[in-house]
């Protein structure tokens, strides 16, 4: 289907394309599927300018075509990628069912980013499905991106999110649309994964060298490039994986092809916050043995990891025992660091300006207190700041007013003053996150044409340490009376 070219003087496109400089298998070149009526609902003007775009000149009719893929941004080069991944432990050939990459965008500081249309129409890796997305998951990708990127945990971006005008078809008619994606780049772990599947070890240092050349070139003059690579991919997602624990979220679909060796947070879909405190919590449908779970996700991380570690045993050495060998100390030391990240982040969050011993179990003390009372996870953290003379205020129970005392001894002891401390907390821990329920509101008011919702949320979140008064209504978790809470994929 012919599509017209936009003008990139324009809009302020600088597109570079040295994905598809790797070999045809890696990639087929795909157009996006023109729509009936594309309408932009959501634009992300921070972003556009971060990227050197011309928002103004985004904000028209031409903007939605772009981003609705009616019309294409001149010098983009739109592909969709092949990847493999283990979905739920099954391993499947995939790639971009519904996604078309623009291009890589090369901002005024010189860095680089890819610009993807999620939503855009069927590609030769769609396996039976439409290639369409509905408008609640864009706008859930959107909205929980937007803040964690916000929380400072690492993750793709979100540039726009525009209605189509048509219906698509899941368990009820939904409105289409289309989300416009920024990261890094969108290498997964099962890019490498069909990388030693379809191409073998060739295949497989042909994209690592790429990935090393694009993402983490300190690798390339390394005794063995391949490890240093491997060990800081690993490195990289243990240090993820901790900043999701501190802030209580769920993923709920860490599937290899979702783990971007960028060390982003990628494929938002069933993914939510932990209301009250558990390790079990799970709020995906379709994770009903609880794979993914909370507490679980080290542990799936390092799973994944070790898939991607298999994949590259042939370059870490000839010497197949040597080459296990190497990956397996790589992947020992994952949940040793997750630990000492998450430590690290954790003591914060109850002012601890150093770690001393005795504070992994004055922390893990804290949740269990926590999980048993079935506190809730964000305000009992940021509550504990205001709670210094008066522990009640929090819980009254016995075990919680002992642990009180011993964290006040604890913070006496610092030689930082105790201003200092507070201040600390209030920096480490938010004051809101995207609350599952308001989520769901926003969301439902949306598929009504009603974006008033979304668009506070996302102004709310895009601040979550801010001392102003934001509504209650977006600090407290849902009412007891809701029904358990379930996330869906949206594919």
């Amino acid at each position: 289907m012919q599509t017209s070219r936009s003008n990139s003087q324009k809009f302020g496109w600088n597109f570079d394309h040295s994905y598809t400089k790797l070999p045809p298998e890696f990639f087929v070149r795909q157009l996006p599927t023109k729509v009936k009526q594309p309408r932009l609902v959501l634009f992300n003007q921070r972003l556009a300018n971060t990227l050197g775009l011309d928002s103004e000149a985004l904000l028209n009719s031409d903007g939605e075509a772009i981003f609705g893929g009616n019309q294409i941004a001149e010098g983009a080069d739109p592909i969709a990628q092949a990847y493999a991944g283990h979905q739920f432990g099954h391993f499947n050939m995939l790639g971009d069912g519904r996604a078309i990459l623009l291009g890589e965008h090369i901002t005024p500081l010189n860095e680089r980013y890819d610009i993807q249309l999620k939503g855009a129409g069927i590609t030769p890796y769609s396996r039976r499905g439409d290639g369409r997305a509905a408008l609640g998951p864009m706008l859930r990708e959107y909205i929980i991106s937007e803040a964690m990127a916000a929380l400072g945990i690492p993750s793709t971006l979100s540039l726009a999110v525009v209605s189509t005008g048509e219906p698509v078809y899941r368990e009820h008619v939904l409105p289409g649309a289309i989300l416009t994606r920024v990261a890094s780049s969108h290498i997964r772990v099962g890019t490498f994964q069909f990388a030693s599947a379809r191409l073998g070890p060739d295949g497989v240092k042909t994209i690592a060298d790429y990935a090393i050349n694009r993402h983490y070139p300190e690798c390339a003059s390394a005794d063995n490039p391949y490890l240093l690579f491997l060990n800081t991919v690993i490195d990289k997602q243990a240090s993820l994986i901790a900043k999701w624990m501190s802030i209580g979220f769920i993923h709920g679909v860490m599937n290899t092809d979702n783990m971007s060796i960028a060390g982003e947070t990628i494929d938002y879909g069933p993914c939510a916050f932990m209301d009250s405190y558990h390790q079990a919590t799970v709020f995906s449908s379709i994770d009903q043995l609880g794979r993914y779970a909370f507490g679980n996700q080290p542990h799936m991380a390092q799973w994944n990891l070790a898939r991607f570690a298999e994949t590259l045993l042939s370059a870490l050495s000839p010497k197949p025992n040597l080459a296990i060998q190497m990956a397996e100390e790589a992947l020992h030391g994952f949940l040793i660091n997750v630990k000492r990240y998450w430590l690290s982040l954790m003591i914060k969050k109850i002012g601890l300006l150093s770690e001393q011993a005795g504070d992994l179990t004055l922390v893990d003390d804290l949740l269990l207190i926590m999980e048993n009372e079935q506190l809730d996870y964000t305000n009992t953290f940021r509550q504990i700041s205001h709670s210094i003379e008066q522990a009640s205020s929090i819980s009254k129970s016995q075990e919680f007013l002992s642990w009180h005392q011993r964290w006040k001894i604890r913070l006496n002891h610092q030689p930082e003053s105790l201003q200092s401390a507070i201040a600390l907390m209030h920096a480490s821990n938010p004051k809101i996150i995207p609350r599952n329920h308001q989520v769901e509101l926003a969301l439902q008011a949306a598929e009504t044409g009603d974006f008033s919702l979304t668009e506070r949320l996302i102004q709310v979140t895009s601040h979550p340490f801010s001392s102003e008064a934001i509504e209650e209504t977006y600090l407290s978790p849902a009412p007891l009376s809701d029904p358990p809470y379930k996330t869906f994929c949206g594919t």
